[in-house]
């Protein structure tokens, strides 16, 4: 079974009062992710999106995204205003086949709230109205023996004030705003009777399909919407484990009011909770992503672009003027021959890997290998000496700094390479 986690945590739990927000992608183990940058565009025509091509906004946000290298859409990433989305499969009573037909996928709705997004609150409207207006469906995997694996999708939306959790079905969605405290979701439905925003006719619509009654009691959106998952998966990597192990982490590392940005890379390396998955049941996680954000210095996002986080590392990019990731995280383009874009979609498999994903197999070991223990040592401590001076320089940071910050990605990313060879 394929899946992920997303989590947030914000004041007063976090350190130096900010927002931190980290998500794992899993997906099958044959999946590569790419991290692209896209910068700030004006637009006169219509946003292609990974099966549809809908009407564009007049202007789109700069994005980093680290995405499924075959779709238009992102796992996860965040804009250039200081938001990031990461989205979940879940699965719902509404799901009936229909979602076969393409349309957005969940990967979609993440970019389309990034790149339209100013704020949580307006990355929460902008795919709204996208999946109101278009509805979600179609493969959400290029191995062709899981095109026929549809889903509805989940999301934690967040900004340096607030965060989101937004759950939809079908064209339907609740939403819960988290002020403070620490959030995460799996697999399922995890929003029950605190809903602050919803879809119009959303009470209306469970009342008419019989999944609540509003004379019996508060509407509860999990209750009256949720469904069993899909798939196969080992015990220890179901939704409901994850959800409660990752929920029980985040509270034990917040207790102190101390939850920083390793806090976070500690969650997503956890192994033994299932968060981080190492292939069990045929799942992996494929990369990973944490991001700072805060009002009183710029927004940093940490990305491997490398599968297991608890074998890769964690490198720093931050939205600045002329900022350049590089090639190295860039999967090849196919153009129009590419056979996600053809019909009968994916029926000729090409190499996705990129520059970063091939080195990185030297400390990805098979199942059963093991890695070289000092190897592994050495780039976390490269790893640690690395947020200890990027927290420095953006604790200090002024628009000077902007020549040192417009090429951080890229440069660590290519010292990592020649790090393997």
């Amino acid at each position: 079974m394929d899946s992920c986690d997303t989590f947030v945590a914000l004041p007063p739990v976090t350190a130096k009062g900010k927002v931190i927000f980290g998500k794992n992608s899993d997906r099958p183990a044959s999946e590569v992710q790419e991290v692209i940058f896209q910068a700030a565009a004006d637009h006169a025509d219509g946003s292609t999106c990974s099966y549809l091509s809908i009407p564009q906004v007049p202007h789109t946000h700069a994005v980093i995204l680290s995405k499924p290298a075959w779709m238009w859409g992102a796992e996860m990433g965040a804009n250039e205003k200081g938001v990031a989305i990461g989205n979940e499969a879940v699965w719902t009573k509404v799901l009936d086949g229909d979602e076969k037909e393409e349309r957005l996928t969940g990967m979609d709705l993440v970019r389309l709230g990034l790149e339209r997004g100013s704020n949580a609150r307006e990355a929460l409207d902008a795919i709204a109205s996208a999946l109101s207006s278009h509805g979600q469906g179609g493969p959400c995997f290029e191995d062709p023996e899981r095109t026929g694996v549809v889903y509805h999708n989940s999301f934690i939306i967040a900004d340096s004030s607030e965060a989101w959790v937004m759950e939809t079905a079908g064209k339907h969605w609740a939403a819960e705003k988290v002020e403070a405290g620490v959030r995460n979701i799996s697999n399922q439905l995890s929003i029950g009777t605190k809903i602050d925003a919803m879809s119009e006719g959303l009470k209306e619509f469970a009342e008419e399909k019989g999944w609540w009654k509003s004379v019996e009691g508060e509407f509860n959106f999990a209750e009256a919407f949720s469904a069993p998952p899909q798939g196969s998966f080992d015990e220890s990597e179901s939704p409901s484990r994850r959800y409660s192990s990752g929920a029980e982490h985040m509270t034990k590392l917040a207790q102190n009011n101390e939850f920083k940005v390793t806090s976070m890379f500690q969650v997503l390396r956890d192994e033994a909770g299932g968060i981080c998955r190492t292939g069990r049941s045929g799942s992996v996680t494929t990369a990973s992503q944490v991001s700072v954000l805060s009002h009183v210095t710029p927004a940093c996002h940490w990305l491997t672009a490398t599968p297991n986080p608890a074998r890769s590392v964690f490198k720093p990019f931050v939205f600045v003027p002329d900022c350049d990731i590089g090639e190295v995280t860039k999967s090849p383009d196919f153009g129009a021959d590419d056979p996600a874009k053809t019909k009968p979609r994916f029926q000729k498999e090409v190499n996705r890997e990129h520059e970063l994903y091939v080195s990185h197999r030297k400390i990805r070991p098979l199942p059963g290998d093991l890695s070289d223990p000092k190897m592994l040592s050495t780039l976390a401590c490269l790893e640690m000496q690395c947020v200890y001076d990027v927290e420095d320089l953006l604790d200090n940071y002024n628009s000077a700094h902007d020549d040192e910050l417009k090429d951080l990605f890229k440069d660590i990313v290519e010292s990592e390479v020649k790090f393997y060879k």
